[in-house]
């Protein structure tokens, strides 16, 4: 149960579509339920109505929700939510009323402001008391939700899926854009780019939003291939994918750069690009014109997935600065592609990188400046954590483990349901 599915392309709706597809590969029988309009596809069942700015709400939702899940008695009832989710909500309520396991997948990462609506929620409602069970996609997400949901609530870490094959193949020397294909048809990278959002806000953000592709070249951005043995004097290209939207605070990233650039030898050289589009693509334009940065930092637009693969393979270096990234699936896909990825710490993204040994984390900008600084001048660093990277597959994305972690949380949902009372 999602209030987004497709055909929309958000981050949530793509990987709820991947995992239905899963599971039904792996021989469950699976619905959807969904408040968002579109075409008639095989077991998704559209509540929808007629909203301002066509809102994928209903306002007669857990009733109409109550009786379906009453008449089709599912064995549980898996509901995904981002920040605010009031349909997916609506059917944590259904699924209590009509006394069936109920699992809550958190995509985002909780802020203060949301932490208090949920306890607010908490004290009118005392979701807590439901016999719920949540998941979420990374240690960082999982850690304010526990907060609130104290111990009626028990909050495990199951990852998004991914199929990181068509990366591994790209990192051990393979452009072919063949690798993405129909196994990858759900999970564009483009679908995803704001995982790797700029801000430095206090802002919830989701682990999987979605910017649209677009054709553009990628010949002006592809330099020297990754490899061994590297001239510390040549050229070191800087890589990041992200909506440029104003609440992502993109101008932070252009700030981070500079700083590195500015901790940089003039004898090393620098290059920046910044895959993504938005509204805020403009006040960035300004920004580097500004700060003398146009001559260093690209701003290509909208890449396809086989275009993101290739300007990566001309990379050296990754970087999400999102402090509030509870998952980072561009992250993911650099390191599954070798690359050294900088990131926030206390983000989502620490899941599969550790410090010095996928790349390197820092808690604030002027942590990550350094951290860029330091793989732009030490050669040496960047081939041995390139290295790894290449030879040692992420444990983090894999299919089996995911489906495996929900089925658990699905038998514990199992084993607790019929406790509450809504």
């Amino acid at each position: 149960m999602s209030d987004c599915y497709l055909p929309r392309l958000g981050g949530i709706e793509v990987q709820v579509a991947d995992l239905v597809r899963m599971q039904r590969q792996a021989g469950h029988e699976v619905e959807v339920a969904t408040a968002t309009r579109g075409e008639a596809l095989p077991g998704v069942h559209r509540v929808v109505a007629r909203m301002p700015f066509d809102l994928p709400v209903h306002p007669f939702g857990v009733r109409h929700l109550t009786r379906r899940m009453t008449l089709s008695r599912p064995d549980v009832v898996h509901v995904h939510t981002g920040a605010v989710s009031p349909f997916a909500w609506m059917g944590v309520r259904a699924a209590v009323r009509a006394g069936l396991p109920c699992v809550v997948t958190v995509h985002s990462m909780w802020d203060p402001l949301t932490r208090l609506v949920y306890r607010l929620l908490a004290t009118a409602y005392g979701w807590q008391r439901w016999g719920l069970v949540a998941t979420t996609v990374s240690t960082a997400a999982a850690a304010p939700i526990r907060a609130v949901a104290g111990r009626g609530v028990p909050v495990h870490v199951v990852s998004n899926g991914l199929d990181l094959s068509a990366w591994r193949t790209f990192s051990r020397g393979s452009t072919d854009s063949t690798a993405f294909t129909d196994s990858t048809a759900f999970t564009d990278s483009t679908a995803f780019t704001d995982s790797t959002a700029f801000t430095d806000s206090t802002a919830s953000t989701d682990s999987t939003d979605s910017t649209d592709s677009t054709s553009s070249t990628v010949s002006a951005f592809a330099g020297h291939p990754r490899g061994g043995g590297a001239d510390p004097r040549e050229e070191v290209h800087i890589v990041a994918v992200g909506r440029l939207a104003p609440r992502k605070q993109p101008v932070r990233l252009l700030r981070l750069l500079g700083a590195a650039r500015a901790r940089v030898p003039a004898h090393i050289p620098l290059r920046a690009t910044v895959v993504g589009d938005g509204p805020a693509r403009a006040s960035m334009e300004r920004y580097l014109a500004r700060h003398g940065m146009t001559g260093w930092v690209s701003l290509p637009g909208r890449y396809s997935r086989e275009q993101i693969a290739k300007v990566l393979e001309s990379a050296d270096v990754f970087v999400a600065p999102a402090p509030r990234e509870s998952f980072g699936i561009a992250a993911l896909e650099a390191r599954a592609a070798g690359l050294p990825v900088v990131a926030r710490a206390q983000s989502g993204v620490a899941d599969f990188v550790a410090h010095g040994t996928e790349g390197l984390l820092g808690r604030d900008l002027g942590a990550l400046a350094q951290a860029v600084a330091r793989l732009a001048t030490d050669a040496a660093l960047r081939e041995r954590i390139t290295a790894h990277n290449r030879e040692t597959p992420p444990s983090a994305g894999s299919w089996p483990a995911v489906l495996d972690g929900f089925d658990r949380a699905y038998e514990q949902a199992t084993r607790t349901a019929g406790r509450g009372d809504v």
